[in-house]
């Protein structure tokens, strides 16, 4: 496996939420690269609650002297008792300018990253915005647009859809649908954006709560319906990037 990135729509489900859910689903040590250029890490703010503090990220990343690949090293931080390590993204909107020129070097020190060991999920944020991380969306092994099953989210994402479609900016698209059943089914979603659905999440803002806000895991958390869409998700995507492995290596043969 390697590179994951996750975006959305505007209106769009958490993509933050969904990237360190999975994260944290992962079978494998993974890092998340927390790519959103609007600023405000929703590691330090949301399951670290502000108990830790910025330390270096995508900025210090994006203005070191050294080599990309040597650089994030430097950059990279645990998130203690997980196989996950974390860079923290800007701290302002404001810095979002200074990362223009990090994304293409940075798509290829992740996708390095692999010899490792080390697997990668980007939390990209909404698509759009200024400074976003296209580079690391079109380079990607997986790039999965994230979206809630109701009219209004599909309506919203379906102009993207269309882009992603028509364009073909990523090397393979696919969905993650965010409450699938209220009301159109993962089927439905995948026709009307006309992309293939990897996996769905299951609904739950109490057990999201954990991950974006830090929250105290309800009871029987590691064996909830969401935690257990989560790794469903996760050995879903892995599957997909393989097969995709499988039929690349086979017709370069």
């Amino acid at each position: 496996m390697a590179v994951i990135a996750l975006c959305s729509t505007n209106g769009g489900p958490g993509v933050s939420t969904t990237a360190l859910g999975l994260a944290m689903s992962w079978p494998r040590p993974v890092l998340l690269v927390e790519a959103d250029p609007r600023g405000l890490s929703a590691l330090l703010t949301g399951w670290f609650q502000g108990a830790r503090s910025y330390e270096t990220g995508l900025v210090e990343l994006a203005l070191s002297s050294l080599a990309t690949a040597d650089a994030l090293r430097e950059v990279v931080r645990p998130i203690d008792g997980t196989h996950v390590s974390y860079v923290a993204g800007p701290r302002s909107h404001a810095q979002a300018p200074v990362l223009r020129g990090l994304w293409r070097p940075l798509a290829g020190a992740l996708a390095e990253l692999e010899a490792t060991g080390t697997d990668v999920i980007v939390d990209a944020g909404p698509l759009g915005c200024p400074a976003s991380p296209e580079p690391l969306l079109a380079s990607a092994d997986l790039t999965l647009l994230t979206v809630r099953s109701s009219l209004p989210a599909l309506a919203g994402a379906r102009p993207w859809a269309d882009v992603v479609v028509r364009d073909q900016p990523w090397r393979r698209p696919g969905v993650l649908v965010i409450g699938e059943g209220r009301p159109y089914s993962a089927r439905e979603v995948g026709l009307a954006l006309a992309l293939p659905v990897v996996a769905p999440v299951a609904w739950d803002p109490d057990g999201a709560a954990v991950y974006y806000a830090g929250a105290t895991p309800p009871r029987r958390f590691e064996t909830s319906a969401y935690v257990r869409s989560l790794r469903a998700a996760a050995s879903a995507i892995g599957s997909v990037v393989a097969q995709h492995r499988v039929v690349s290596m086979g017709v370069g043969s």
